[in-house]
C-alpha cells in the first residue's frame, strides 16, 4: 500500500498489487529497480554481535503487510546470526500513530511475540476495529492482558518516544508504502520493487550479502 492510499482501510485480499518484473544483471537485482539505495544513510542500531540490520516497516491494518507476515516469520527463522531483524510500524498518520502505540505498548508489556499475529487476524480475519484505545483495551483485555497497565503503557513517555523513533527511521528511508524493507540503514526494498513477497525476501538476502562484504 503506497502512504497516499492510507486514508480508506482496504479489505485484504481484493486489491492486487501493481507488481514489476523482476529483472536481473549479472544475475542479480538491478539498483533502481528492485531495490533502492539511499542517497544519506539512515540510523542502524546494531546489538552486539551483530553486523547487519534489517527493518519491515508495516502496518497493522495494511493487507499486504497482512499476507506478508506469514513470508517474513518464516524467512527471519532462516536468518544468519549476524544479522539483527526488527519490525518498525510507520506512522504516517493519527491512525497510523495509534496503531504504532498498540505495538510499542505490547512490546513494553512482553506481549508482542503472544499477540503480534493474534493483531493482524483480528483485523483482517475476524473484521474487529482497531483504532482507537478504547478498542485495543478491549482486544488485549479478550487476550488476557490486563487492560488498566495496556492503557497506562500505551500513554506511557517511553512508548511515545518509541513512536517517534520509529516515524523519524521511516523518514530517512524515504518510506511511501508497506510492507518495506531497509537494509543497514542504506537500502530498500518492497514486493512492490522486486515483484512479490517472495522476491523480496530473495532480494533482501542479496542486499544483506552486499552490506556485509561492505560493497
Amino acid at each position: 500500500m503506497k502512504r497516499r492510499d492510507f486514508s480508506t482501510r482496504l479489505v485484504g485480499g481484493t486489491l492486487g498489487m501493481a507488481l514489476a518484473p523482476l529483472a536481473h544483471a549479472q544475475g542479480g537485482p538491478v539498483e533502481g529497480q528492485q531495490y533502492v539505495k539511499l542517497g544519506t544513510p539512515a540510523p542502524v542500531t546494531l546489538p552486539p554481535g551483530k553486523k547487519v540490520e534489517v527493518v519491515e516497516f508495516f502496518w497493522y491494518e495494511c493487507p499486504h503487510c497482512n499476507s506478508f507476515e506469514p513470508l517474513l516469520e518464516g524467512w527471519t527463522k532462516k536468518l544468519p546470526e549476524d544479522v539483527s531483524f526488527r519490525r518498525v510500524p510507520v506512522g504516517f498518520t493519527a491512525r497510523h500513530q495509534a496503531a504504532q502505540k498498540l505495538f510499542y505498548a505490547l512490546e513494553g508489556m512482553g506481549k508482542l511475540d503472544a499477540l503480534h499475529r493474534k493483531v493482524f487476524a483480528a483485523i483482517h480475519v475476524q473484521n474487529q476495529r482497531l483504532l482507537s484505545e478504547q478498542d485495543m483495551v478491549a482486544f488485549v483485555s479478550a487476550n488476557g492482558v490486563d487492560g488498566a497497565k495496556f492503557s497506562e503503557t500505551f500513554r506511557s513517555f517511553d512508548v511515545a518516544t518509541k513512536a517517534n523513533k520509529a516515524k523519524s527511521l521511516s523518514d530517512a528511508y524515504k518510506i511511501d508504502g508497506v510492507p518495506a524493507v531497509g537494509i543497514q540503514g542504506r537500502f530498500y526494498t518492497s514486493a512492490s520493487l522486486a515483484g512479490s513477497h517472495e522476491r523480496a525476501l530473495a532480494v533482501t538476502d542479496f542486499l544483506i550479502q552486499r552490506s556485509r562484504s561492505g560493497a
